[in-house]
């Protein structure tokens, strides 16, 4: 997809490398790292990002960052400036809102960018590993987020980078 100014593509390989403005990670409740990408990311980040997210959840999410919300963070040890933390829900037969939680992740991870004028953003595929998620099923979620963000938005990314591994 291009218009005017944007484009998006797709890059096989660690969103760790990526050198652009944020990468989002598909982080736990908790914000303090798990498996898969999110591991991944606090690892490569080190433990600045674990303390900055301890920091996050103590003055704002005592009881862990909803599904579906995002914050931010440095990027730390990474090449991206930011991390966008967010929540994707967990699959649960798709008759509890997970298409709409889904959505919003992708979606409020875009507003989080903008609001921080932030040009460039890496996607992981949110919720399809270990929260069972079906990928075909969360990337018609994912690429209608985008779309209608940038309808919303069209002058606000130059580049969304989706990452598989």
């Amino acid at each position: 997809m291009k218009t005017k100014n944007f484009s998006i593509l797709n890059f096989k390989g660690d969103i760790t490398k990526l050198s652009v403005d944020a990468i989002v990670n598909s982080a736990n409740s908790t914000l303090m790292g798990g498996g898969g990408v999110d591991g991944s990311i606090h690892k490569s980040a080190g433990a600045k990002l674990r303390e900055e997210c301890l920091a996050i959840l103590e003055s704002s999410y005592p009881d862990g960052l909803p599904t579906g919300e995002a914050v931010i963070t440095k990027g730390y040890n990474l090449s991206a400036k930011f991390i966008i933390h967010t929540v994707g829900p967990v699959f649960r037969g798709g008759n509890n809102r997970e298409d709409r939680l889904l959505y919003n992740a992708y979606y409020n991870s875009l507003r989080i960018a903008v609001n921080h004028n932030l040009k460039t953003i890496a996607f992981p595929n949110i919720s399809t590993g270990a929260y069972k998620y079906p990928k075909d099923e969360a990337i018609l979620v994912r690429d209608q987020a985008i779309c209608d963000f940038v309808r919303d938005n069209p002058e606000a990314l130059l580049e969304i980078f989706l990452v598989e591994f």
